[in-house]
Parts: C-alpha cells; sequence; structure tokens
C-alpha cells in the first residue's frame, strides 16, 4: 500500500468496514495492548487494536523514561523478573536503536558500608544481564563522582558506583510499535471506544461494540479472541464482561518532575536507592532536560488524568534536593505529570506498593476474555508473547511462532547523531527534512525555548495518527512534558496546523484549544 495512505484514518476505517470477522481484537492501545497486537500481526492473525483516546495516553507516556531490568526488584530478591526485563532491555536497544539508549547513572555513597553493598548488588545486576550487558558496573572514587556530578551535595560523600541502564521515550516507540503493527497488517486505531463485548449463545465474548468518537458511528465487530489490555481500566471493562466482578486492579500514582539541563549537566543520571520511605528516586537527562521521580502512591481511584499530590511534589523536591547543591524549587518545574501502574489488588489492606509484584498477569474470565495486566514498559514484548501463546493454548488461535524477537521497530536504524533533535525520527528523519524543503516555512520553531518544528506538528498528522493538539503536544512532540507554560503559548498556532491539516473548521481549532488548555494546566506547578 501507498506509504502516503498507510496511515490515514480513512484508510484504517475503510479496513474495519471490509472485514466481516477478526482473529483478534485488542481494546488499548498502551504499550501492553500495542506489543500484543504486534505480535499477533507478525504470526498472521488478522488483528485490530482499538484505543479510546490515543496511544500510550494513560500509564505508557508517563513512565520514568527508563528501560530497566529494576534495580529494586533485584534488592528484594525477584531475580527472575530481573533477569527477565534485562534480556528484554537488550531486545529494546537492538530494536528500537533510534529511541532506546544506554544511560550511564551513578548511585553516589555517603557511608563506605553503602560503595561496598552497591558495588555488589550491580555486579549481580551485570551478570544477569549476561551478553546483552550494557557496560560493566564500576566502583569511583570521590573526585570523579564530583566531576562527573557537578550539582551533587560533597559533603560526607565517599564516593559513586557507576552502572549502565536503558533510557527511552515512552510515548514516541508506542506511536513507531502502532505504525509497525500497520505496516505488517494490522488495523489500528486511536479515538475509538469500546463500549460494550458481544457474546454467542454460550456466553463467551466474541467481539465488541465499539464508538469512533470523531464521527460518532458505532461498528459491531466479530472475533475469535477479544483481548483487555486496558491498564488501570481493565476492571471497567472485566465489569462489561460480568457486573458482579471484584476490583482487580489497585492503582498506584507515580509523579515526575521536569527541570532544566542546569541542574544535572553532564551526561549522567543519577540514581537515589534509599529516600525515607525505601522508595528509589531518579534523576535522568531526558531531552535535554531532567525528569526526576517517581513516587508511588496507592489510589482508590482511576482517571486519564491524574493529579499529582502536594505530598508527592513535597517528596520529590525534598529528595532531590537532600542531594543537590543547586536548590531546586516549584519555579524551577517546567512540567509535572502523574500516572498510574496498574498493579493487582492487594489483599491486605496495609499492603506497601512497593512490595506488590510487578511481573504481569493473564486472567482468563469465565466468558474467554483474556485480560493482561501488571508487567512494565521494559518487557511489553513478552508480556505480549505470553499472552498470544494463552490463546494458541486456548485453541483461539493456530499455532504459529512468536516473530518480534528480532522485529525492528518503525524508524530504527544503526547510526543515532544525538547532537540533532530529530533523531527520534530514525528513518523518518529524512522525510521531515523533505517537508521543510517543499516548505521552509514548516522549518520554524514553535517556541523560543523549543528545539522543535512546525514540520514535526505536520508530520505527526500525516504519518502518526495524530488528531488533537494534545496528541501532537503531549504524545509525538513532547512539549507537554518538557514545558508545560510554552506547550499553552504555541497551543493556538499548533491548533491552526491542525485545523488547515485536517480540512476543519475554526470552531473545531478553538475547541481544540481549550480542551488542551484545560489538560494543560494540571502540567503547570503552581
Amino acid at each position: 500500500m501507498n506509504k502516503s495512505i498507510l496511515f490515514k484514518r480513512e484508510t484504517l476505517i475503510s479496513q474495519l468496514e471490509s472485514t466481516e470477522n477478526w482473529d483478534v481484537i485488542i481494546i488499548g492501545g498502551g504499550a501492553t495492548g500495542l506489543g500484543v497486537a504486534l505480535d499477533c500481526t507478525t504470526r498472521g492473525y488478522k488483528t485490530l487494536l482499538l484505543e479510546q483516546v490515543d496511544f500510550a495516553k494513560g500509564t505508557s507516556s508517563r513512565s520514568t523514561k527508563l528501560v530497566h531490568g529494576g534495580v529494586r526488584y533485584l534488592a528484594q530478591g525477584n531475580i527472575d523478573l530481573v533477569r527477565e526485563a534485562l534480556y528484554e532491555r537488550g531486545l529494546m536497544l537492538k530494536n528500537a536503536s533510534h529511541l532506546v539508549s544506554n544511560q550511564s547513572f551513578i548511585i553516589p555513597n555517603y557511608r563506605w558500608w553503602d560503595n561496598f553493598f552497591y558495588t555488589v548488588g550491580m555486579k549481580v545486576y551485570d551478570f544477569l544481564a549476561g551478553k546483552l550487558s550494557f557496560g560493566k558496573s564500576v566502583r569511583i572514587k570521590k573526585s570523579e563522582t564530583i566531576s562527573r556530578l557537578s550539582t551533587l551535595k560533597t559533603a560526607k560523600l565517599k564516593g559513586g558506583v557507576v552502572y549502565h541502564d536503558g533510557q527511552f521515550d515512552d510515548s514516541r516507540l508506542a506511536v513507531n510499535i502502532a505504525q509497525t503493527c500497520i505496516e505488517n497488517g494490522a488495523t489500528v486505531l486511536n479515538h475509538f471506544e469500546v463500549k460494550n463485548l458481544l457474546k454467542d449463545n454460550k456466553g463467551l465474548v466474541n467481539g465488541v461494540v465499539a464508538l469512533d468518537k470523531e464521527s460518532n458511528t458505532e461498528y459491531t465487530l466479530n472475533a475469535k479472541a477479544v483481548i483487555n489490555a486496558t491498564g488501570v481500566f481493565s476492571d471497567d471493562i472485566l465489569q462489561m464482561d460480568d457486573a458482579t466482578a471484584e476490583n482487580s486492579i489497585r492503582p498506584s500514582q507515580g509523579i515526575h518532575l521536569v527541570f532544566d539541563k542546569s541542574f544535572l549537566p553532564g551526561n549522567d543520571a543519577i540514581m537515589i536507592p534509599k529516600t525515607d520511605d525505601g522508595r528509589v528516586l531518579f534523576l535522568v537527562p531526558w531531552h535535554n532536560r531532567v525528569v526526576v521521580g517517581t513516587t508511588d502512591t496507592l489510589l482508590d481511584s482511576h482517571s486519564l488524568e491524574p493529579k499529582p499530590l502536594d505530598k508527592e511534589i513535597e517528596f520529590v523536591l525534598e529528595t532531590a534536593n537532600r542531594y543537590l547543591n543547586k536548590k531546586a524549587d516549584k519555579d524551577d518545574v517546567l512540567s509535572i505529570f502523574a500516572g498510574l501502574r496498574p498493579l493487582a489488588a492487594p489483599k491486605d489492606k496495609s499492603e506497601k506498593t512497593k512490595e506488590i509484584s510487578r511481573s504481569h498477569k493473564i486472567i482468563v474470565s469465565d466468558s474467554e476474555l483474556i485480560t493482561i495486566t501488571g508487567g512494565k514498559w521494559t518487557t511489553y514484548r513478552r508480556m505480549a508473547q505470553d499472552t498470544v501463546n494463552k490463546m494458541i493454548a486456548m485453541n483461539k488461535l493456530p499455532d504459529a511462532n512468536c516473530k518480534t524477537q528480532d522485529l525492528l521497530i518503525h524508524g530504527s536504524n544503526g547510526t543515532v547523531d544525538r547532537a540533532n533533535h530529530l533523531y527520534i525520527y530514525g528513518t523518518d528523519q529524512k522525510e521531515i527534512a523533505a517537508l521543510v524543503g517543499e516548505n521552509p516555512v514548516l522549518g520554524e520553531i514553535l517556541h523560543p525555548r523549543l528545539e522543535f518544528t512546525k514540520a514535526e506538528v505536520i508530520w505527526a498528522v500525516r504519518q502518526e495518527m495524530a488528531r488533537s493538539i494534545e496528541d501532537v503536544l503531549a504524545r509525538r512532540v513532547r512539549v507537554l512534558f518538557l514545558d508545560a507554560k510554552a506547550a499553552v503559548e504555541i497551543a493556538p498556532m499548533v491548533g491552526e496546523l491542525l485545523r488547515a491539516e485536517l480540512n476543519q473548521t475554526i470552531d473545531w481549532r478553538a475547541k481544540q484549544v481549550e480542551d488542551f488548555l484545560e489538560i494543560a494546566e494540571q502540567y503547570i506547578l503552581k
């Protein structure tokens, strides 16, 4: 199919209308759902994925931007989970080299015993990574720690331990996986909400009723298998299946603060292994800014736009300032974002989130609805493989081998020049340059404080299935997560670019700007 129409909404919706029966329908377009869709379509199954808002709108765009085995799980003795995640980390670097990079982390040590303890611990981490190691852990002296981390407090500092993990752009990877799904024959649609499940005369789930939220058209769609991959919204779908189903998910909130690069000017990230309540805190370089987080707060409810709690903000600021000689306060925060982790609901109300297993779970309902929950971004591919293997074991689908282990994700290429911010587009970079060649105005930057250009907005609409200002500025061009005030200032201009590109009205643009500003308010710390 002609690449220029491959990702068009009209093309994808026409596939809905021309397909009577799907092998698999996946509900949810985050990391988990997209991973399952990619695994299904590459095994040759007729695959449809439906996302109620946008790809990675929920948890999958709000991570700490790490591709990691989980040092914390190692401390808990969960060796198998760490080994599996480290293996998947290696595959992500290989298959999405434009978005995943090798990041050095330094654990600063303020007691002699810590120096020894973390050196040994990180050697075990290296060992578990095997051939897919990102580099050896080493102990470094106080002088080197100070030279590499110029904003680190030096009083009582004994030295540091350097180890290697992965760093990535989460929602950009989600969009690229969605593109890879489509290139391999899947139909993947955002802004498409599942309203109900269909069942046969035996009470088995055999399809969905879904609504195109743009045209308000309802579709009845049949399938051999239906997968619930909706993360913190899993219970909503489980209760669609069985109104009496108990909640299986207890959302845990994590927040992140984004600062200017001056708070961590070097190339190294900082890992603070023990905070007051036993949580880990990271300071990670990301798109020439610094992401600081995360928290772990059990909540009783979930939402598409979770709100950071004051106590979480205080915790992150206070903990970071304990280690930095450059004081960070609320006025320095460029953006704040909150995400929800879909943890298995604890049976004991006192159970702490850090003790709840992060390994994934596949639940099969009496109706044969398959729900995949838990896990993390790093293991998205393995979660998908296990889910599809489960469908095969249930005789829902014919047997076929998993193909995703060596499958390159859209945009992946061998050479990455991180000096140019367009590196995240990988092999698409030259086509964005061609857009500017055709229309030099598109080479203009969106805002004086930003590196991003108008061409990236047009590209997001034409090739990356963006349908709204929020889709563009939150998850394609990451302005909302990097500088929320700048995002607010450029919203009208971006709205006009979208209006022209999508052939929409002035009223449409006004509503888009209004909706975006309402969301963006939550990313600005007052």
